[in-house]
């Protein structure tokens, strides 16, 4: 047994009741009344650091909720890795779902239950635990390594982007490691190579300069109900492809060897239907469903709304239709080019009698590509597998983490994410909660990883 795993076993108690200490601060980013605490939360983890041996620490303003900044460099002839998390947490409601207090850590069959236990607290605090190990027993790391951890992820990181642009040489690395990461399951590892992008538009249908009668007017004016409905239907086909001129322009084409790497993930497709209480699943034709959450670009109308809405009947014609969309983007998107697509679209397909506008809403986001050969990709790879006896499951999300295109726009670094969260746990939902082995293996895992990533 090496001496970091000694150590880590020998303090495996301490390091748990650290966590739990790190839990009860309510350190919620979306709430102005937890400002103080997201900032508690932050002196918290720069206290740990320098508990943990770091010689440099610093909690650093943002002009938003702070970051703690720290480093411990070993040789300028080796490779620098930045740690990223965050300790930050999402807010509790509704309290009365959850089974105990989620600020008062209950320990319930091996599993620690309390607000950002998972999410991110938890994996967030592993590397911290794994750099003592390596400090106390080999007195220097194996390679040079910064974290930056933050209170506003939960929030959208508002002020990350001007951060990382003022401490852009500070922050200089070879490639990020995420800790707010997971895996596919207990027994199963993975790695998320791939990440949508966003971007969202509002519609506005306008008519006549009021609300008509509908037996007075009907026949005479556009109802810009239907011209939106119109509008909407010429978007998309009805095998699910989109109907936008340029949309999959810049669409990267999937390889042979990327579609074989998500064919071996495992998609059980009735369990998943009977999860979601759907008859059949729905989606852009040749492709499979996992491709078309991780891999292929989507447009979805989020909202439509206008006229009566009522109980009974009202017979009116109605001056204003609405609608909100949002685009689900891939490796090479624009979400500046896709948005002017769809609203050039809109211009172009306005039915007659009606005056549409077409506004590009806030919250876009880059699609993110992680090359499954990526070094780092590699040496995570390896350690997952030596961890859980078998190699992992490259992964994608449907969904957008802004802070990996950040990294890459702004550093020029890819993101590897080595966390150990389960879908599971309850993540922004009442009786969130991390798995003990997880928080036990993933010491393990970046003890590994750190060595790992020295020997390049």
């Amino acid at each position: 047994m090496s001496s970091w795993q000694s150590y880590l076993d020998e303090h495996r108690e301490r390091f748990l009741a650290e966590l739990q200490e790190f839990l009860r601060i309510p350190s919620i980013s979306s709430l102005p009344e937890h400002a103080e605490d997201v900032r508690s939360a932050g002196e918290w983890v720069a206290a740990r650091l320098r508990a943990a041996g770091l010689p440099t620490v610093e909690l650093l303003e943002t002009g938003g909720h702070p970051v703690v900044y720290a480093e411990a460099l070993a040789g300028a002839d080796l490779p620098t890795i930045l740690i990223y998390g965050h300790f930050d947490v999402q807010p509790v409601d509704p309290v009365a779902l959850w089974s105990t207090p989620p600020f008062e850590p209950e320990i319930r069959d091996g599993r620690l239950y309390a607000r950002g236990a998972s999410d991110d607290k938890g994996n967030m605090l592993v590397p911290i635990l794994a750099i003592e190990a390596l400090l106390k027993t080999e007195g220097r790391l194996p390679l040079n390594v910064k974290l930056l951890l933050e209170g506003q992820e939960e929030i959208g990181s508002p002020q990350l982007a001007p951060f990382l642009a003022a401490h852009r040489e500070r922050l200089a690395c070879d490639m990020v490691i995420s800790a707010d990461n997971g895996q596919w399951s207990e027994t199963e590892p993975s790695l998320l190579t791939t990440l949508r992008g966003m971007c969202a538009l509002q519609i506005d249908v306008r008519g006549a300069n009021t609300d008509l009668h509908s037996g007075i007017y009907g026949g005479t004016v556009q109802n810009p109900l239907h011209a939106l409905v119109q509008l909407l239907a010429s978007m998309r086909g009805p095998d699910g492809k989109v109907l936008v001129d340029g949309f999959y322009d810049d669409v990267r084409p999937l390889t042979a060897a990327y579609r074989e790497h998500i064919a071996r993930v495992p998609f059980d497709e009735e369990a998943y239907k009977a999860q979601l209480g759907v008859e059949e699943l729905f989606g852009e034709a040749g492709y499979t469903p996992l491709e078309r959450i991780w891999a292929r670009p989507t447009l979805e109308i989020n909202g439509l709304w206008g006229g009566f809405q009522g109980e009974g009947t009202k017979t009116v014609l109605p001056n204003t239709a609405h609608a909100k969309l949002t685009c689900r983007l891939v490796a090479d998107q624009s979400p500046a080019r896709v948005a002017e697509a769809v609203r050039e679209h809109v211009r172009r397909h306005t039915p007659p009698g009606v005056r549409v506008t077409c506004e590009v809403l806030p919250g876009t986001a880059q699609p993110y590509r992680l090359p499954e050969d990526h070094p780092g990709n590699v040496a995570a790879a390896e350690v997952l597998t030596e961890l859980y006896g078998r190699a992992p499951y490259y992964t994608g999300s449907g969904g957008s983490v802004p802070v990996c295109e950040l990294f890459q726009n702004v550093l020029g670094v890819y993101t590897v994410g080595f966390g150990f969260a389960l879908d599971d746990e309850r993540f922004h939902a009442p009786d969130e909660f991390y798995r003990l082995s997880s928080f036990y293996r993933g010491q393990e895992g970046y003890c590994r990883l750190l060595h790992r990533l020295a020997r390049g």
